[in-house]
């Protein structure tokens, strides 16, 4: 929910003009029919404005150097989806800590990060240079196997590095692939963009459903069922708009943050979801997303007692943006340990 300092929506009924002129310039940004939007997304190893806890970020901005197979934004991606930056995280199989280290895998490869005399998986400061040190000691068993070596490291680390130079590469095993997909489509979230970051082909149908629900009274936890009389929240709405045009995204807004990578204020275009949050410098702290329609505006389901109406986006806590793809949504977790 947002604070009430934010500035008053702009009336639906007195808006028809400049409400016009963003569905024109909606559907054209969002088909990717504005020039200069193009350029993909390629080999940047900066890490995107708070996308890391700003507790871990040095952390993971130094080990994730440690080799050539790995990069802060790839250690990042892994630490995101094995534990969502829990250092206390427990899973059903008893991997623990941030970087989820079974016992054994621990005794074997953990080390003493910060050099302190000792190795704690429950530190942070150890689990981290440790989650980057095993992936460059299995990408040094994998280094002579044919293909991407990141993806080789990544399938080794899933698989066993003995699969993978028996398959001459990522195995046909479909966890594996999986968690190699996963991880390669994070990762785009968790880096700063060197260029212009493409246009998305879903906007315009999502930006279509979130402005039939314009007027619609909000409702905290709301998503939008006939027992809600179609009402939503804000990470509700932004759900159910992407949810139109096929792409299922996570309930909490600070969730669909890593849905895809982040352009800048500058580079916005319709439909790229922008983000709100007391703290600017972690991704995990962010409370509120509306979805951008262009001209400094979003759609946008404020906090109870107002409608489903269009805000600014230019406030004190705004945060960032994410243009969502298919594949970044596929690759967010849908269960935390």
């Amino acid at each position: 929910m947002r604070k009430a300092w934010l500035v008053a929506g702009v009336s639906v009924g007195a808006c028809v003009s400049f409400v016009a002129l963003l569905v024109v310039g909606t559907y054209s940004a969002a088909a990717g029919l504005l020039g200069g939007a193009g350029g993909a997304l390629n080999g940047a190893v900066g890490l995107a404005k708070g996308a890391v806890p700003a507790a871990y970020q040095p952390l993971v901005q130094r080990w994730g150097n440690l080799c050539p197979a790995i990069n802060p934004a790839l250690l990042a991606a892994q630490l995101y989806q094995e534990s969502g930056w829990n250092p206390k995280a427990v899973s059903h199989a008893d991997a623990r800590g941030i970087a989820q280290f079974i016992p054994g895998t621990w005794a074997s490869h953990g080390i003493d990060g910060d050099k302190d005399g000792d190795r704690d998986v429950w530190d942070p400061a150890d689990a981290i240079p440790s989650a980057a040190s095993y992936d460059c000691e299995l990408a040094g068993y994998v280094k002579n196997v044919p293909g991407d070596r990141t993806n080789n490291m990544l399938a080794a680390y899933n698989a066993g590095a003995y699969r993978v130079i028996k398959a001459g590469g990522v195995p046909g095993i479909s966890e594996t692939q999986n968690y190699v997909r996963i991880i390669r489509s994070l990762e785009k979230s968790f880096a700063r963009p060197v260029g212009r970051v493409e246009p998305s082909r879903q906007a315009a149908g999502a930006i279509y459903f979130a402005q039939k629900k314009l007027g619609t009274p909000y409702l905290w936890g709301g998503n939008g069922t006939p027992e809600q009389q179609g009402r939503f929240d804000c990470s509700g709405l932004t759900q159910a708009a992407y949810r139109t045009v096929g792409i299922e995204l996570p309930r909490v807004a600070n969730d669909q943050y890593n849905a895809g990578p982040h352009p800048s204020r500058e580079e916005l275009l319709p439909g790229d979801l922008v983000f709100f949050s007391d703290d600017l410098n972690n991704s995990r702290a962010i409370r509120h997303v509306g979805l951008y329609v262009g001209g400094g505006y979003m759609i946008n389901a404020p906090y109870t007692g107002a409608v489903i109406r269009f805000d600014k986006i230019d406030t004190p806590d705004y945060f960032g943006a994410t243009r969502v793809t298919e594949d970044g949504a596929k690759a967010l977790p849908t269960a935390r340990p």
